[in-house]
């Protein structure tokens, strides 16, 4: 039988296409099968011990100061259907705000702790400025632990719009369908809370008094914010 890397492939394949999933079934299967994923199923099983021996990290326990290491992308496949990677992050790294423009994610935390602060845009009547502030609503603001279940990203809800904080060592398991693609218009925009203080906290949306709206607006992440190539050590997925 084919590892379960594998077989995790070979279930993406038959339920994307290059313009994402193929039926809402489709996301369940895929779904079901990164539910199941464990860290020994990637090569990261000693991570994952260390971080359940983890009692903080060492400039803490020092009483001191010292550089982390970088986050590091584990890259497992990318086609024009679908991409699948790991982003392993040491305590305390953040990946700012991030869109998946008409993308689905399926993203599966396989060990470790970390924060989660999603949103989705809000459509206000009229073209919208990409150069101004947006609307958009709070999704998500929790801390997970693994094992915990697969949370899907819909292109326009399910909290599309998300950044993540390490808590201890972790590791984020990504599906993206379809993957990003600058050709195809899917660039990853990076986003922060407007400082403007002339934006209104609530308004009408179809009829409805829309509360605790937040404003988001694009930015370039400072220099130090960096993602490093890493080297995935799990069992080779055929093609």
């Amino acid at each position: 039988m084919p590892c379960y890397i594998q077989r995790l492939y070979n279930t993406c394949q038959a339920s994307v296409s290059p313009n994402g999933p193929v039926s809402d079934e489709a996301i369940e299967r895929v779904r079901a099968k990164l539910d199941k994923i464990k860290p020994s199923d990637v090569g990261l099983e000693q991570e994952a011990q260390l971080v359940r021996s983890w009692s903080g990290p060492a400039s803490e326990r020092n009483g001191g100061h010292q550089s982390l290491p970088p986050i590091k992308y584990l890259h497992l496949h990318e086609c024009d259907r679908f991409s699948i990677g790991i982003f392993c992050m040491p305590p305390t790294s953040i990946i700012p705000l991030h869109n998946h423009p008409g993308m689905t994610v399926w993203s599966k935390l396989i060990y470790g702790t970390l924060y989660v602060n999603s949103y989705d845009w809000l459509d206000l009547p009229g073209a919208a400025d990409p150069l101004q502030a947006r609307p958009a609503k709070l999704v998500k603001d929790v801390q997970m632990t693994a094992p915990s279940p697969t949370t899907i990203l819909y292109p326009t809800s399910g909290g599309n719009i998300h950044c993540f904080r390490a808590v201890t060592p972790c590791a984020i398991f990504d599906i993206l369908s379809p993957p990003y693609s600058s050709e195809n218009g899917r660039h990853c925009t990076y986003f922060r809370k407007s400082p403007r203080r002339d934006l209104p906290g609530e308004f009408q949306l179809d009829g409805d008094t829309v509360s605790e709206v937040t404003w988001l607006e694009e930015f370039q992440p400072s220099d130090d914010f960096v993602i490093r190539r890493g080297l995935y050590k799990g069992p080779v997925i055929r093609t």
